[in-house]
This record gives structure tokens, C-alpha cells and sequence, in this order.
């Protein structure tokens, strides 16, 4: 059983960064799109940014662009996300999550890590 864990989340100041990191073991993991998602209390999954397997495509949140990076070690089966000049409305609870096509909807996706915290203080 294949499963993603995520792992980078934190307490950090305002303006500072974090980089999170997404591992993906087991089957089915190989030529997936992975994503980024996030959701803050009382709110609903927020997407954050999506690359392709050969790293062709990448796609941002408008809240987040200019801010983050995404990228990927497919030799380690691992994507990160970088996340610079962080604001308080960054807070979320982050996940990675993997699909074979792609999508930025959250249903677009089939397999889901459980979630890293990240929290950002004013």
C-alpha cells in the first residue's frame, strides 16, 4: 500500500520560510502529478501549487505565487514545496497529494499524505 507522508511544518515568523517536504512510498507511486493543498481553520481545502512528473508543468494559487516553488526529486520519489516571506494567513495545515493526469482540484486527487501544520506568528 502505497502511502505520502509529509514532513517540514512548523512555527515560524512572519516573513520568514519553511520548506516542506512530500515522500511517496510503495505502489502505485511513479509518473504521478503531485499537489499541494492547505486548509485553515474553518475553511475548506485550499489548493497551493501542482507539478507534473518531468517537472513541465507547474501551476500556483494566485496567494501563493511569487512566495513558493514547488519542485521534485523523482529519483527519491520526493516533492517539496518552499515557502518564502510567509504571512499569518498562511497558517493551514498542509497536504501533499498525488493523480495520474492533472488537476488543481483537491477532487482531482486519489491519494492524500496526513498533513503537516504550519503556522505563522505576526
Amino acid at each position: 500500500q502505497g502511502q505520502l507522508v509529509e514532513s517540514g511544518g512548523g512555527l515560524v515568523q512572519a516573513g520568514g520560510s519553511l520548506r516542506l517536504s512530500c515522500a511517496a512510498s510503495g505502489r502505485p507511486f511513479s509518473n504521478y502529478t503531485s499537489g499541494w493543498f492547505r486548509r485553515a481553520p474553518g475553511k475548506e481545502r485550499q489548493f497551493v501549487a501542482a507539478i507534473s512528473w518531468s517537472g513541465g508543468a507547474i501551476s500556483y494559487a494566485d496567494s501563493v505565487k511569487g512566495r513558493c516553488s514547488i519542485s521534485r526529486d523523482n529519483a527519491k520519489n520526493t516533492v517539496y514545496l518552499q515557502m518564502n516571506s510567509l504571512k499569518p494567513e498562511d497558517t493551514a495545515v498542509y497536504y501533499c497529494a498525488a493523480t495520474w493526469g492533472w488537476s488543481t482540484r483537491a477532487d482531482g486527487y486519489g491519494y492524500w499524505g496526513q498533513g503537516t501544520q504550519v503556522t505563522v506568528s505576526s
